[in-house]
């Protein structure tokens, strides 16, 4: 029995209307972004990783530093490793509370900038390994030594987001 669907003249009698839109979706998505797009999509997975890593030091560092789940941040009166637990917890924490925006500015700036936008991305995830590394040592200082840089990554990627705003305004 063949199947018709008003005046679509893609339909396809033969598939199934769910692998039908499934195939058109993503067709779609990949003609609507430039090819340069996957290496956003790169970096934001190299940002999950990281993200996983940093996690996974934090679950070290509550071994080490005897600090049970579900405390969030170890206390000092109670704990004389507190400040040293707290450092690698807010680094980690830190970067969780930045990582929405760094992701829209990501998804939204690449589409327009790809390839600019990959480079800032990269830039700024590397400047988040060292912002982490430096604020477990137990010094927070030490988080600014190249981690302070990342906040030009996310300058660029604004700008580059702004870029692309502007443009679905002008048409």
């Amino acid at each position: 029995k063949k199947k018709t669907k008003g005046t679509n003249h893609f339909y396809n009698s033969e598939i199934s209307e769910a692998t039908f839109f499934k195939s058109s979706s993503m067709a779609a998505i990949t003609d609507f972004l430039p090819s340069e797009y996957g290496y956003v999509v790169l970096v934001l997975v190299f940002y999950c990783f990281l993200n996983l890593w940093m996690g996974a030091q934090v679950g070290r560092a509550r071994k080490r530093y005897n600090v049970p789940y579900p405390t969030l941040y170890a206390i000092e009166s109670e704990n004389k490793d507190a400040k040293l637990f707290n450092c690698v917890q807010r680094g980690h924490q830190n970067s969780l509370e930045m990582m929405p925006m760094y992701f829209i500015l990501m998804i939204l700036g690449g589409m327009k900038h790809p390839c600019f936008c990959a480079g800032l991305g990269l830039l700024y995830n590397v400047t988040r390994f060292f912002y982490f590394k430096g604020y477990s040592t137990g010094d927070p200082m030490k988080r600014l030594t190249i981690g302070k840089y990342g906040f030009l990554g996310l300058l660029g990627l604004m700008i580059c987001t702004i870029s692309f705003g502007v443009s679905l305004i002008r048409g």
